[in-house]
């Protein structure tokens, strides 16, 4: 099954989707474009091992959490396969710039698997803008409000 169906699959089930990545998450051209095409898919969050830094900005602007790993860890080295079920405590709570979230993940093989993630939502104004579901949102409501 293509990236697409599978995605649009997920997404007519409801089901949110989370991709995990390695260095430079978002490296090349047309990164905007990626940052859009990447919530259109139904991702709703990114833990990368580092960022291309506009492309880390681009999925705050869409709406999307990019996560870090913590320096030295990556999927392999926790043991991730990518087929877990995940859930990130603390987002409605406390999320904010350079915050640490916990990550758990588990139903492969029965044990589940706990790591921090790094919050890569570097400034206040990007937190605004990502708690309104993106830029576009935001912006929106401001000239709404108007």
């Amino acid at each position: 099954m293509s990236i697409y169906d599978a995605a649009m699959k997920y997404k007519a089930a409801g089901v949110p989707l989370l991709v995990i990545a390695g260095k430079e998450y978002g490296s090349g051209s047309s990164r905007d474009w990626a940052a859009k095409g990447t919530l259109l898919l139904g991702v709703k969050v990114v833990i990368a091992e580092s960022f291309e830094r506009i492309h880390r900005s681009n999925l705050v602007n869409m709406g999307v959490l990019p996560l870090q790993f913590a320096a030295g860890e990556s999927a392999s080295s926790i043991g991730l396969s990518g087929r877990e079920i995940y859930t990130i405590a603390g987002i409605a709570e406390g999320l904010k710039p350079g915050g640490v979230l916990t990550v758990q993940a588990g139903g492969e093989n029965g044990r589940p698997k706990a790591f921090t993630a790094l919050v890569r939502i570097d400034t206040p104004e990007e937190l605004v803008a990502f708690k309104h579901g993106g830029i576009l949102p935001y912006v929106l409501r401001q000239l709404c409000a108007k």
